[in-house]
């Protein structure tokens, strides 16, 4: 690769690693603070333009961006792939969902209107039957768009895609693991004909210009997809200086097998939720909460299936499960696992990086599957972010809810029996802002609401529930009686 040099005024340089193999695909120019004021300050001119673009022409230059990234969709799958690890079919997915998402905000931008009030309803103020009144929805103005790395082109998607449909400006910041999807976005939509300073891409760590992003003045609203620790810091800080935000954070979802369970489907279900882009997904299911009295049945049956997984380079598509983001995070994993081992929890599978051989360059964790988990545990506190199933024995669903329930988190929940009536119970019992019955926990539907409770965040996405989130509310009052 040829080596540049950096441009008067930077520091350093972002090299972006491929997880699978250790090598530096691509280098770019980290942003400075300067850099990030000087994107602020377009971002905020650029924001008497995009007020004024009508809903039709956002419909359309929304359109474009769908039609774009389809016409490049080989491309962009390719780059998730190769600066997250991505399995290359999981990427194709991903892909397909951000243009699903940008259809889904083309048509939105239709339907961003306010409500009429019946004035005579109202006894105060005197004289309401002759007033008008309504309410409109107005952008909100800089959208500051913070995505992590494990889903570098849908995830921002759900950020951008709302904000430019409500006629907002938009500043990403990817992380440094994966700018290079954002960069390849930011190109299509400078080509689908969306005016100069309305999407703006910035890339460095979240010590400096994520801070600035957050606390200049003229930024209006952030949204972020992260840990939680990180979330609640960005929201301290929003909340101060009165801007709103939009968290999604960290999840322990749990995954619960009941004793009336088709345990052939609860464990097809488990590897998906559990090994799907190796775990590393908000949404994974992080604790397998199963039925004493099935326990064993249920343990036998993905541990077979866990066997079947095809470990191997993520560009390759008979791969089933690809490396984890980097070397940090697979000693974070083991020292997980060791601490549930050394605290009594059984090893059945895994429990191991994998350096060794094909995989020494790279960042690969086996797939791991624990019995006899408890909620002590690390791996019962904090959220693992691996290919990592730990199964905890209950005796019944009262067990059940209790221990899910006992975490800060609460995003998203599974409940597998044959009885719907007491999934539906227990529904309404588990903290969390989904539950899904007789499936993993890693659904989502781009255009529902996604979002959690507790610590998992603040808010919700899904392209109209978002455009909601970024756009304000205005009353407007005509006295008839007066006038002209």
């Amino acid at each position: 690769m040829e080596q540049l040099e950096l441009e008067p005024g930077r520091k350093a340089w972002i090299e972006v690693d491929n997880p699978a193999t250790g090598e530096v695909i691509q280098r770019i120019p980290e942003a400075t603070i300067e850099d990030t004021k000087r994107v602020i300050d377009e971002a905020a001119a650029a924001k008497q333009i995009a007020e004024t673009i009508p809903a039709h022409r956002r419909t359309r230059l929304l359109a474009a961006v769908a039609s774009l990234m389809e016409e490049r969709s080989a491309e962009f799958a390719r780059t998730i792939t190769l600066e997250s690890g991505k399995p290359i079919r999981e990427s194709e997915v991903e892909v397909k969902r951000a243009i699903g998402v940008l259809t889904f905000a083309a048509e939105e931008a239709k339907r961003i209107y306010g409500e009429v009030f019946p004035a005579d309803a109202f006894e105060y103020p005197p004289k309401s039957e002759n007033r008008l009144i309504f309410s409109q929805r107005e952008p909100v103005g800089v959208v500051v768009a913070i995505g992590p790395f494990n889903f570098p082109l849908n995830l921002l998607a759900h950020k951008i895609a709302p904000a430019l449909a409500a006629g907002n400006t938009v500043i990403t910041k990817p992380t440094s693991e994966t700018p290079l999807t954002a960069l390849l976005l930011k190109e299509i939509i400078a080509k689908a004909g969306w005016p100069e300073g309305i999407f703006n891409v910035v890339v460095g760590p979240g010590s400096s210009i994520g801070t600035e992003l957050v606390e200049n003045p003229k930024t209006d609203l952030i949204t972020f997809t992260g840990s939680t620790e990180v979330g609640l810091e960005i929201a301290g800080r929003a909340a101060r200086l009165g801007k709103k935000t939009i968290l999604e954070m960290g999840g322990m979802d749990p995954f619960i097998v009941l004793d009336d369970a088709n345990l052939d489907i609860a464990s097809s279900a488990a590897i998906r939720g559990a090994f799907s882009y190796s775990g590393q997904v908000c949404t994974a299911s992080k604790r397998f909460l199963v039925a004493d009295s099935v326990a064993d049945s249920f343990v036998h049956s993905l541990q077979e299936k866990m066997l079947k997984l095809n470990v191997g380079n993520p560009i390759l598509v008979t791969t089933d499960m690809g490396p984890v983001i980097n070397r940090a995070a697979v000693k974070r994993i083991d020292g997980m696992v060791k601490d549930a081992v050394s605290n009594g929890a059984e090893l059945l599978e895994g429990g191991k990086s994998l350096t060794d051989g094909e995989f020494a360059k790279g960042s690969y964790y086996a797939p791991t599957l624990l019995d006899n988990v408890r909620s002590e545990m690390r791996v019962g506190q904090e959220e693992p972010f691996a290919p990592l199933a730990p199964v905890f024995r209950v005796a019944n669903e009262e067990e059940a809810i209790e221990v899910a329930n006992s975490t800060k988190y609460g995003l998203q929940a599974s409940i597998f029996t044959r009885n719907i009536a007491k999934a539906l119970k227990m529904a309404r019992r588990i903290k969390a802002g989904a539950v899904l019955i007789d499936d993993p926990t890693n659904l989502r539907w781009d255009n529902a609401p996604f979002g959690g409770v507790k610590k998992s965040g603040m808010g919700r996405e899904g392209v109209r529930f978002a455009i909601q989130e970024m756009t304000e509310s205005k009353l407007i009052d005509i006295n008839l009686e007066n006038a002209s």
